[in-house]
């Protein structure tokens, strides 16, 4: 206390937020068949995944490590009928084999939006926009989204036909965000791909300077439509909230394994770690799938965004205060607490149990003395 009320509080309050935008909740399980949890685009899951033996079929189970793919594993089996876009909510807890550099935390408690079946950009926008204006709602200051497209560098290697192990020596050198590393790459893949990589890798920051230092590469055709999908996101995404801040990380691949285009990562400044992130992917049950875009926000670090919540004022009833009074504060708003045996000092107990307020009478009054 009251840490994990003050977490509780905050996840119902973004499910409401949520709710107002057409939103549905549901509950995924905590604990799945790992040939369920973990086919299709849950595949890029399987290695933060604990894994336990069912003693009852011998069959594997998994704890979920995220909840993404769960909700768009229920869009398509369960949902399938409904009509689309469909748009779900979803809040709980995760657990993981290891932490990242960004997130060290194995356990977090996660809540999050999927819009199943809709298109790009317009999808994409509103869950960047209602993620941003949900956290402000909160009382997040200081917001910034960082939009990505993990999709560009591999379809930039694909067109220069680069395979492996050079291809995964430059995705190790981009995670790195190393420009040397790339360079010294040169003599394997190519002097005008280095070149190319290495303006990429350039090409971070404020959104409208990284776009203009995009738009002036010459890419393949591929990679170009990449280049022109995350400019449109920008762009729609600017529409509708010109004073949200915007970045641009065309390279970010870290933790958007599964997703098929567009990502975004949610900031505060002065707050570490990352407040949310999401983006476009495909909500596939083993199959082909429908294109679907999300966010997850991480409640540990939105909690850390927010000024402390304000909990009731506290009252400590007298020993035989009848139930009616308690009732009738306790609608009114007060934590009503009752002493449990008869003491010499109501006020002095009070503040003992951390109690603003004693009743014994009428009306609650403030230990210090007077009116209430």
């Amino acid at each position: 206390p009251p840490h994990a009320a003050f977490e509780a509080a905050t996840a119902e309050r973004l499910m409401a937020l949520f709710a107002g935008y057409g939103y549905q909740r549901v509950k995924p399980p905590l604990l799945e068949f790992e040939d369920n949890l973990l086919t299709g685009s849950g595949m890029a899951m399987a290695e933060t995944s604990f894994r336990v033996m069912d003693p009852a079929s011998h069959r594997m189970l998994a704890l979920r490590p995220d909840m993404t793919l769960q909700v768009a594993r229920i869009a398509q089996t369960r949902l399938a009928r409904r009509p689309r876009p469909l748009r779900l909510a979803y809040a709980g807890q995760v657990v993981r084999v290891r932490g990242s550099q960004m997130r060290p935390e194995r356990q977090f408690a996660q809540a999050g939006a999927e819009v199943v079946g809709a298109p790009f950009p317009a999808a994409d926008a509103e869950v960047v926009l209602m993620a941003a204006r949900a956290l402000s709602e909160l009382g997040v200051r200081d917001l910034s989204v960082d939009l990505g497209q993990p999709t560009l560098v591999p379809a930039l290697l694909a067109d220069h036909g680069l395979a492996e192990p050079a291809a995964r020596a430059v995705r190790d050198a981009l995670d790195r965000k190393d420009a040397a590393a790339i360079r010294d790459l040169a003599p394997d893949i190519g002097a005008e791909t280095a070149a190319t990589l290495t303006a990429l890798l350039a090409a971070t920051g404020p959104s409208a300077a990284a776009l203009a230092a995009l738009d002036r590469l010459v890419l393949p055709p591929s990679a170009a439509a990449e280049r022109d999908a995350l400019a449109a996101m920008a762009e729609t995404v600017r529409q509708g909230d010109p004073t949200l801040t915007l970045t641009v990380d065309p390279v970010e691949n870290r933790g958007f394994e599964y997703h098929t285009g567009v990502t975004f990562t949610l900031f505060g400044r002065k707050v570490r770690g990352e407040l949310g992130r999401g983006g476009r992917y495909r909500a596939d049950n083993g199959s082909d799938g429908e294109p679907a875009t999300g966010v997850t926000l991480f409640l540990d670090s939105v909690l850390r965004a927010l000024p402390p919540g304000d909990e009731p004022a506290r009252v400590l009833l007298a020993p035989g205060t009848p139930p009616d009074a308690a009732d009738r504060l306790r609608r009114d708003g007060w934590i009503a607490m009752a002493a449990m045996v008869p003491v010499a000092d109501l006020a002095a107990e009070a503040a003992r149990q951390g109690c603003t307020h004693v009743f014994d009478g009428d009306a609650p009054r403030p230990i210090g003395g007077g009116t209430n």
